[in-house]
């Protein structure tokens, strides 16, 4: 497979927790325990600052729960930090409830990203947060499937692209990424609100790493990426 000159080695750190099983609402319950034991260590574990203000950055550090299994990914600086925390750790405290931990799971790769000459397709392994305060409205105001396919396509080549500057990945002027999204809407709670959010998945010329969220609150496990 050839690939752009931009594209660039990314590191990406996953650990999993093969023994234990959780629910795939639980990310966020994992995400405020670890944020919580470590948050002397680093903002990137928990995206806020010692003062309490949110880290307006794509998170370095994602709580996922795929296939029931409890997933932390660590992208760059996360990658980094993510193995020397979490060789520690000896059990998993969820909702009160302690799991003891005998065996973890840790890969520590490059992964080749950025712009490609061909096409990639992946699925979301978990349910993408397209939508926000801003977009929403125009969203639910369209009148065709194919406006608002084409309005998602959008989204999603910009969610790509937040990802891409975010992790240090510049495209040359000539370098446009183009996607197309099969997804299905569906409902989800966030924050004790009932909002929509899609399942499904896309194709698109890019190369990006397996099990990073895209969109809205990655953090918290959404927009998972499987490739197929």
């Amino acid at each position: 497979m050839t690939t752009s000159t931009t594209t660039q080695e990314l590191q990406i750190c996953r650990i999993k927790f093969p023994e234990i099983q959780l629910q795939t609402r639980d990310a966020h319950k994992l995400r405020g325990y670890f944020g919580n034991l470590f948050k002397q260590h680093s903002p990137i574990l928990h995206n806020h600052y010692e003062d309490g203000k949110f880290r307006y950055k794509y998170p370095s550090i994602q709580y996922k729960v795929i296939n029931k299994v409890p997933t932390l990914i660590g992208i760059k600086d996360g990658a980094a930090l993510l193995p020397q925390l979490f060789l520690k750790i000896k059990e998993l405290d969820i909702s009160g409830q302690s799991y003891p931990i005998s065996s973890k799971n840790i890969e520590l790769r490059n992964e080749r990203t950025g712009y490609s000459d061909q096409l990639h397709q992946y699925k979301f392994g978990t349910l993408w947060m397209a939508l926000n305060q801003k977009n929403y409205p125009k969203y639910q105001n369209l009148k065709t499937e194919a406006e608002k396919e084409a309005m998602l396509n959008a989204i999603l080549v910009g969610h790509i692209l937040s990802f891409f500057r975010n992790t240090g990945i510049e495209l040359s002027a000539n370098e446009r990424l183009m996607a197309k999204v099969q997804v299905q809407e569906k409902s989800t709670m966030f924050k004790e609100n009932r909002m929509i959010a899609f399942s499904g998945s896309f194709v698109v010329n890019a190369l990006l790493p397996a099990e990073i969220g895209l969109g809205k609150s990655v953090s918290r496990g959404f927009g998972t990426l499987i490739p197929t």
